[in-house]
């Protein structure tokens, strides 16, 4: 049984290409939710009327499969959560975020027979069914992109978000000052220039409230040329940060195709480190695990990032040398060490060696000519030294 139970938990874990069981589980279910998600759509159309039976029985079916997959994510739990016991894994599960969707999928489609009076408010829940298509897309760089460059830029980003509510709130002042006595029933009070300095602000102007007198008229000029400045500053810093996270991509390509000289380790079913999460691994502390290759995806190592399989290890280790004098080696940057502050690219080294690899605390960076070095970095720093 315990076999059968492996077995099941890696048939429906996501994103395992080699497994083709498994693949072809993760495209049943996408099928499986778009179908449902077309039922929902299609079931608020007028036209809908002469197949109300069959959508109700296509729901019923794809709502059996959620249930079904949820039971078993459950029952397999312990796979997931290894390090706990039975009970916690299960109960680890059941309150995860990807847990809660599946169980807000299917379970307010029972409800009503137990609670006849919210129906209608049950059924508002099945659009939380869309949700379900993030557990396929993260387990995909091109997906993960978007959660990484918001975690990154997320202090630029929420310095400028108040800078846009601070503009707001000074415009929507300046407004009610200008036009309360020409418009009393628009501009009542702070809050009715709140909602005028928005519409404006985010360059949607609804036109349910604008100047009338000269003066507003001119305030409203100057606030709208100041609100196509501050929304595209968000805008800036989302777009550069696409930018660097697929710069550091690309330049983790390039690497390879210079062919420089890791550690690599192909991981076959049996070994030690297979199907085990990266911070439950226990390194030795020479080796540097830098990326994964599994398939023709370059995955950036985290925490909780689960190794399968034949995935392809990229490990740097340290003072690590090969017959063609190659070496890798490890700097510290401590205090008043004289790259703090500077960017790799205004850094004076020779140019028999690059900078492939920044451990910044937990995180691990591919960098770019445009890096900064900061104090307490560790820089994997790779060099060809001449015979």
């Amino acid at each position: 049984m315990e076999k059968v139970k492996k077995r099941v938990f890696d048939v429906i874990q996501i994103g395992n290409k080699q497994d083709l069981l498994s693949a072809t589980f993760d495209w049943f279910i996408v099928f499986v939710i778009f179908l449902n998600l077309f039922v929902t759509l299609f079931d608020t159309f007028d036209e809908s009327i002469p197949y109300k039976e069959l959508l109700k029985t296509i729901e019923l079916i794809t709502i059996i499969i959620f249930a079904v997959e949820y039971s078993l994510r459950l029952w397999t739990a312990e796979y997931a959560f290894p390090e706990e016991k039975k009970w916690r894994a299960k109960l680890g599960f059941m309150i995860s975020f990807y847990g809660i969707i599946d169980l807000v999928t299917f379970l307010p489609y029972f409800l009503p027979v137990f609670f006849p009076k919210g129906a209608v408010a049950f059924r508002i829940f099945r659009v939380i069914r869309i949700f379900r298509l993030f557990k396929i897309n993260a387990r995909y760089d091109a997906f993960n992109a978007i959660v990484n460059v918001l975690n990154e830029k997320k202090n630029q980003i929420f310095s400028s978000v108040c800078m846009i509510l601070i503009l707001m709130v000074a415009s929507s002042l300046c407004m009610y000052g200008l036009e309360h006595e020409a418009q009393p029933d628009k501009f009542k009070n702070a809050f009715s220039g709140i909602w005028w300095s928005v519409s404006t602000l985010l360059t949607v102007g609804y036109g349910d409230i604008y100047p009338i007198t000269t003066a507003g008229k001119l305030m409203a000029i100057v606030i709208s040329f100041l609100g196509v400045g501050m929304v595209a500053i968000p805008t800036g810093i989302i777009s550069a940060g696409f930018v660097e996270n697929y710069t550091k991509l690309t330049l983790t390509s390039r690497m390879e195709e210079r062919e420089l000289k890791f550690v690599t380790s192909t991981m076959n079913p049996n070994h030690a480190w297979c199907n085990s999460l990266i911070r439950d691994i226990v390194f030795p502390p020479q080796l540097l695990l830098v990326m994964i290759i599994r398939e023709d995806d370059v995955i950036l190592p985290k925490g909780d990032t689960r190794i399968l399989s034949r995935d392809t290890l990229v490990i740097a280790a340290k003072n690590f040398k090969d017959e063609e004098e190659i070496n890798l080696k490890e700097v510290l940057i401590k205090e008043e060490h004289p790259w703090i502050g500077l960017q790799i690219k205004e850094l004076d080294i020779s140019r028999l060696e690059m900078i492939v690899m920044i451990q910044r605390r937990n995180k691990v960076i591919i960098p770019n000519g445009a890096t900064m070095i900061k104090k307490d970095d560790k820089v994997v720093l790779y060099s060809h030294l001449k015979k």
